[in-house]
């Protein structure tokens, strides 16, 4: 691949970002291939170093903030004509209720996710409490010391093997996070492969 077809088609799958964004990058991997021509290597060496068009399109979805993106995505490109916004204002009782709850079902299928992350604390809370309350039980209630020292040490056990599965689902529920975003991300940069 040249340098012309690898920028052509790094701005193209990069369309989404904002202009001077995206001739900033443009210009940035431009100068990066030229740095290393000048240091003797060829274009598709440069190129292959680089990496490939889609792991970088990737990184830049990544460090992008999706608000800059959303903006330059529904940024109007020409000014509105009369009678698309009469056709807006007269069909705002209906489009807008149903962007509201497009986004509540976003936000709602966000939450879900997090679900099991708040059920494994909560749960973790509440093996905490029974331990708690069960060593206090023991010293009100001295004839059934075996019966609630018994249930102190089960919640305690649980309660410490139940650590390990809030920190494992807190940290993949995060990853799934991060790649959910990232694909957000890269919808609103990427126009596709050529």
């Amino acid at each position: 691949m040249t340098k012309i077809e690898f920028l052509t088609e790094l701005r193209y799958k990069l369309s989404g970002l904002p202009k001077q964004d995206l001739d900033n990058r443009i210009c940035f991997y431009s100068e990066m291939i030229d740095d290393m021509v000048y240091e003797g290597k060829t274009e598709e060496e440069a190129i292959s170093e680089i990496g490939s068009v889609d792991s970088i399109v990737n990184e830049i979805a990544k460090e992008t903030p999706l608000v800059k993106l959303v903006k330059e995505k529904i940024a109007p490109k020409r000014r509105l004509k009369a009678w698309e916004i009469v056709c807006l204002a007269v069909g705002f009782p209906l489009w807008f209720p149903l962007v509201i709850v497009a986004l509540t079902l976003i936000f709602v299928a966000y939450i879900i996710i997090w679900v099991l992350v708040i059920v494994c604390y909560a749960t973790e809370i509440g093996l905490i409490g029974g331990t708690i309350g069960s060593i206090i039980n023991c010293y009100m209630n001295p004839d059934s010391i075996l019966l609630y020292g018994g249930f102190a040490v089960m919640c305690l056990g649980g309660a410490i093997l139940l650590v390990f599965g809030c920190i494992a689902a807190t940290k993949g529920t995060m990853q799934l996070s991060k790649t959910i975003i990232g694909k957000i991300k890269s919808s609103f940069i990427k126009k596709g492969s050529k």
